[in-house]
């Protein structure tokens, strides 16, 4: 997280910072990226970087955990307005972030993170979908209604969303991979999600 003279600076200076710092991360995976860079667009000396972040790392996540917190309220609303259908809801998500990348506005930073993903990296994007925190994924539990799915916990609950986490994710990264258009990656999840929604098990050979 940020040191505490980050979020002491002037609403004007913390906007430079940060557009500095998306710029550098859409340019290139965190690896790649340089802290020369950031403090050139920034127009701020190097030692200064050092007073608002621990390290590049430090300063990437907090933007990826920016991003996650304003895609975990965009779900919320969209599973709300889908009257808590968790499979219609994770569908539109999915268009909603394909619309976001192709939009660009800086979310390159978000195709770098998909096609060089890393435990931590999806670790912040799980998030979402699945709340930081036992009091968020609670909130996220009361809008999804349940009456159609097979499950009896919330144990199974969180499985169900892990794994609509997961197939969301590698279609995105296949997506970005290989450079497919946004109608492919579409049907392609639709087409795992519906084998998910109706199962894959006939029933027992008694």
């Amino acid at each position: 997280m940020p040191k505490q003279t980050f979020y002491n600076l002037p609403e004007h200076k913390k906007q430079v910072l940060l557009e500095a710092l998306e710029k550098e991360f859409s340019r290139v995976p965190l690896y790649e990226a340089s802290i020369s860079n950031i403090v050139k667009s920034a127009e701020i000396p190097r030692g200064s970087f050092y007073q608002y972040f621990t390290d590049k790392e430090d300063a990437y996540f907090f933007l990826l955990n920016e991003q996650a917190e304003r895609s975990k309220g965009t779900f919320m609303a969209i599973l709300q307005k889908n009257n808590g259908d968790l499979f219609e809801t994770f569908t539109e998500m999915f268009r909603w972030t394909l619309e976001q990348i192709s939009k660009g506005d800086g979310l390159d930073i978000l195709k770098n993170a998909f096609l060089n993903m890393t435990h931590k990296v999806e670790t912040t994007f799980y998030t979402i979908f699945n709340g930081d925190s036992k009091t968020q994924f609670q909130e996220i539990c009361a809008l999804i209604n349940k009456e159609n799915l097979n499950i009896s916990t919330e144990k199974d609950l969180r499985f169900v969303l892990q794994i609509l986490t997961t197939i969301t994710f590698h279609n995105l990264i296949e997506k970005l991979a290989r450079n497919t258009s946004d109608e492919e990656a579409i049907d392609s999840f639709i087409a795992e999600v519906e084998i998910l929604k109706h199962g894959m098990y006939k029933g027992s050979n008694k």
